[in-house]
């Protein structure tokens, strides 16, 4: 399937989750924010103290603002379920919804407010002159006459609303942002232009329909405002068909945002499938938030990497070796979070410093001590998680790292900013195809500093006792290896084949195939001999 009728395919879920999402914030928006801006607009103080604080709000980054609606809501989850028995989604619609929703506050606010302040007071004066009320008055005459002002901000709450819904993916809702995180990701361009494209459609026939109910009320026409009505509720009914049939028995897979977790949820995907489970995808979410929705039941199986939570979750910074890592991992989670392990999937993805082959050479670096006396003289990349990981931490202590300077990248890049001398090292995985694509050295690692990072197959508590799921799931564990599992990201990364194709090819192999005997695997830089799953 190329990428352009792969693109279509998933159109309708993409676009209807993101029509539904976008139009319940603009909607919520105006309900708060028409009231609000009404009651406030008489009073100098009390609007301008509003207007600052949803000026304030614009000023936080879209993305950062639904990111911290997921803690949030949480912790209202612990509240809820603790006092009343239920708990509140911390993942995907409700995060989304939220944090649109203040952004759409700030236009519909400051028009209402300017749009009633700009009334000449001698048309109020007439009025009170013929009897009405203040409410009369506000409801027969100041507000007609502000409504081209009052809908200008809503068109606006609109546009930017419709825009921003883009960044709602790393929060697990689905949106037209799931062609862009992806294709950003998998360098597949069609993707980012697809999600671009349709994203500014949208925004452009919402505000036209805007544009014809604004025009409706000012010529008092009943033809333009049925018109603009219609197109509204026909775009909502587009948005409720992709959820029609959803079940509450779907398993939620989740994926982290880059290529390896594509191709590996895509794999779960085609287990299920294969079993006769109903299963869906949220991708593109950060360590920490797949973790929590794991725990919280918003994702019910994903795979994970024993370092990422040994670190991360578990906050260890000793290395006692690869099976006690698992051990303890595995009777941690099921302890601290009745979260399951079913097992290691047979390789680990390793975090380990890589340089371009010839520069190393040149400099005589070998491994992680080499590094360290060239360091400051150096320039380092990361991916988006990496500098701010206890990895990092760990590793600037243990050789006294200090870079000249350091920068982050979408990890497609960063691999390109390596290759092409941006910089001169880079956080590389162990299991990514491009390292032995782009020539790449992994430097070791002799002090150990780093833990062992098996790619693991966990379970949320609410799946944790569901047999049909585990026996479906069972066949992948140890099944496995580097080399494979490098050579499905390559297909993916240097290929340009879907993560779909990738997890097919990787199903086929696993068919009659039992992976790993008598391999070699690359951890921390350091070659280990690893015995026959």
């Amino acid at each position: 399937m190329n990428t352009a009728t792969q693109a279509v395919d998933l159109l309708p879920a993409y676009l209807g989750n993101h029509i539904l999402l976008s139009v319940s914030a603009i909607a919520l928006g105006m309900v708060i924010s028409l009231p609000v801006a009404i009651a406030s607009a008489r009073s100098r103080r009390a609007s301008g103290l509003l207007l600052a604080g949803a000026s304030v709000i614009q000023t936080v980054p879209g993305l950062a603002l639904l990111a911290l609606f997921y803690p949030a809501l949480l912790a209202l989850s612990a509240v809820t379920t603790r006092q009343f028995g239920f708990g509140v989604p911390a993942l995907g619609f409700l995060p989304a919804l939220l944090a649109l929703t203040l952004y759409a506050m700030l236009p519909v606010l400051r028009n209402t407010i300017v749009g009633l302040a700009a009334v000449d007071p001698a048309i109020k004066t007439a009025a009170r002159a013929v009897g009405m009320t203040r409410p009369q008055s506000l409801l027969h005459v100041e507000l007609p006459l502000a409504a081209p002002m009052i809908m200008g901000g809503i068109r606006i709450a609109a546009v930017w609303v419709i825009g921003a819904a883009t960044l709602s993916t790393p929060v697990g809702q689905t949106s037209l942002g799931n062609y862009i995180f992806t294709g950003l990701q998998t360098e597949n361009w069609t993707f980012v232009l697809f999600g671009s494209v349709a994203a500014a459609m949208v925004a452009l026939i919402v505000d036209r329909l805007l544009a014809l109910a604004e025009t409706g009320l000012a010529l008092h026409s009943r033809l333009r405002l049925a018109a603009a009505s219609t197109g509204i509720a026909a775009l909502l009914a587009a948005s409720l068909y992709p959820l029609a049939g959803s079940a509450d028995t779907t398993v939620v897979i989740g994926a982290k945002n880059f290529e390896e977790q594509y191709i590996l949820s895509a794999l779960i995907a085609r287990r299920l499938a294969d079993s006769g489970i109903s299963a869906k995808t949220r991708s593109d979410l950060g360590s920490t938030i797949i973790f929590r929705a794991l725990v919280a039941g918003d994702v019910d199986v994903y795979v994970d990497y024993s370092g990422t939570i040994w670190a991360n979750q578990m906050h260890r910074q000793d290395e006692p070796g690869r099976s006690a890592v698992l051990n303890q991992l595995t009777r941690w989670l099921a302890e601290k979070h009745r979260v399951r392990n079913l097992g290691s999937l047979g390789f680990e993805n390793a975090y380990a410093l890589a340089m371009r082959r010839d520069r190393a050479d040149a400099l005589g670096i070998r491994t992680l001590i080499d590094l360290q006396t060239h360091a400051a003289e150096l320039k380092i990349g990361g991916d988006f998680e990496f500098f701010s990981r206890p990895e990092w931490a760990v590793l600037q202590r243990t050789y006294g790292l200090r870079f000249a300077l350091q920068r982050s990248y979408q990890p497609t890049f960063m691999y390109r900013a390596l290759r092409d001398g941006d910089v001169d090292v880079i956080s590389a995985f162990s299991s990514d195809g491009r390292i032995e694509q782009y020539g790449l050295k992994l430097l070791e690692d002799p002090k150990g500093a780093l833990p062992p990072y098996d790619a693991v197959l966990l379970v949320s508590p609410q799946r944790s006792h569901d047999r049909r799921l585990e026996a479906a799931l069972k066949p992948l564990v140890g099944a496995i290896n580097l080399p494979a599992m490098q050579r499905a990201n390559l297909m993916v990364d240097g290929d340009k084949r879907t993560p779909e194709e990738a997890a097919i090819w990787l199903a086929e192999g696993m068919g009659g195939l039992r992976f790993g005997v008598g391999r070699e695997e690359v951890r921390n830089g350091r070659r280990h001999q690893v015995r026959q799953h």
